[in-house]
């Protein structure tokens, strides 16, 4: 894969991946992870589509200065800006757990007009369950704690894929542990009833695809949004939990292949 940068206007970077040729396939990790959370399918989908894996800001290589807001909006913002730079005025884009509540606000807010919309599991319009990899993000948020990137890796799960959030969040100087604590205060602690609106806006059609097998974002929160979206459609992914592009790469490749194109 090839290591891209792209600048926002108030001078925010997102280092982003991208291979193979054809039309783009903007997909953003979740919260605590980077662009690695989506590597499995680069293979399998670099043959199609110019995939596009950006690293979220605070996350793996893109932007970790305390000097920017780190609110939602301003995140969203970032986003929609980059998706253009990369995939044009309507992209085709997929957001992951926070990633996808990201899409949904930008949307509401009427600046994101997706070609064709993602989302994979996530809370959507409710609460997010604290997982230990929550809270062990929220440990950033403490006074004087840092270099916590390793720790927070044996929260995610199996060993194999700790790297996965080492990666993401290390090494946690002390600006980057400011702008996580920044961040982390902004983020909304309920339900995002305001989400709602959202589902109505969307003009694109739309794919909910989501893992059978994660307990934090039961496949009932998405049913609620099909019911809310006039052009969706729900896809369960068997076998799979929250890392679905590594538990079963060639189902979620087949999947987004068979919507996307």
């Amino acid at each position: 894969m090839k290591l891209r940068l792209y600048h926002h206007h108030d001078g925010a970077r997102v280092a982003y991946r991208e291979a193979g040729t054809g039309p783009p396939l903007v997909l953003l990790h979740s919260p605590g992870l980077s662009h690695r959370e989506f590597e499995p399918l680069v293979d399998e989908l670099s043959h199609r589509f110019r995939l596009v894996l950006p690293d979220l800001p605070l996350h793996g290589d893109s932007e970790d200065r305390p000097v920017h807001p780190y609110t939602p909006d301003w995140l969203c913002e970032v986003v929609v800006g980059f998706c253009r730079a990369v995939a044009g005025s309507r992209p085709v884009v997929g957001g992951h757990d926070a990633s996808a509540q990201l899409l949904l606000r930008a949307i509401a807010g009427g600046t994101l007009v997706p070609g064709r919309l993602v989302l994979l599991s996530s809370a959507l319009h409710r609460r997010r369950a604290e997982d230990r990899l929550g809270r062990g993000l929220r440990a950033l948020a403490l006074p004087g704690i840092d270099l916590l990137a390793g720790r927070v890796a044996r929260a995610a799960g199996e060993r194999s894929r700790s790297d996965l959030v080492r990666h993401a969040l290390g090494p946690m100087h002390a600006g980057r542990a400011r702008a996580w604590r920044r961040a982390l205060r902004r983020w909304p602690a309920g339900d995002q009833v305001d989400l709602l609106d959202a589902y109505r806006m969307i003009t694109a059609p739309t794919l909910l695809l989501w893992a059978d097998g994660d307990r934090r974002h039961p496949i009932a929160v998405a049913e609620e949004a099909l019911e809310l979206i006039d052009d969706a459609q729900l896809r369960i992914l068997p076998g799979t939990g929250y890392l679905m592009a590594y538990d079963d790469p060639v189902g979620l490749a087949r999947e987004l292949t068979a919507f996307c194109v």
